[in-house]
């Protein structure tokens, strides 16, 4: 590995740190890619190549968990929780969260608590945790 491809790497993990930290701010592919000294586009094609994911991709899916988990707390409403994390659009936010979880906020919010209810939040952090880049699970329709 060539000197300039591992400090692109070190560029590229400092910037995912920063998605980690930061996903409540705006944040933007464009400062991100000025905080490391790249260019916009540099950032996109080596993140994805590196991650799998674009950086707004990687922000979202962060943004969604930390929303998943404020959910299941129960004690915030949707809008809330979608300014909470980060996001001004409380229809991308639903839009956004349908597409990796599988239902609508408000749904995941009803039937969520009960089933992480007495584990710990570490295991449930786990085994909620959105995947990106494969679709949510089609759900069987319920009966009336």
């Amino acid at each position: 590995m060539t000197s300039s491809s591992l400090q692109d790497l070190a560029r590229l993990r400092r910037v995912r740190d920063r998605i980690d930290r930061e996903y409540a701010q705006p944040l933007d592919v464009e400062a991100l890619a000025r905080g490391v000294h790249m260019s916009a586009g540099h950032l996109s094609r080596e993140f994805k190549r590196a991650y799998g994911e674009s950086p707004y991709s990687y922000l979202m899916t962060r943004r969604i968990e930390r929303a998943m988990a404020l959910l299941r707390r129960g004690d915030l409403s949707v809008t809330e929780v979608c300014f909470e994390v980060g996001c001004s659009s409380l229809g991308t936010f639903s839009t956004r969260f349908t597409e990796l979880v599988g239902m609508s906020p408000s749904a995941y919010r009803r039937e969520a608590a009960g089933e992480t209810e007495g584990m710990p939040a570490c295991v449930a952090k786990q085994v909620t945790r959105p995947i990106r880049n494969r679709e949510a699970p089609a759900r069987a329709p319920k009966l009336a």
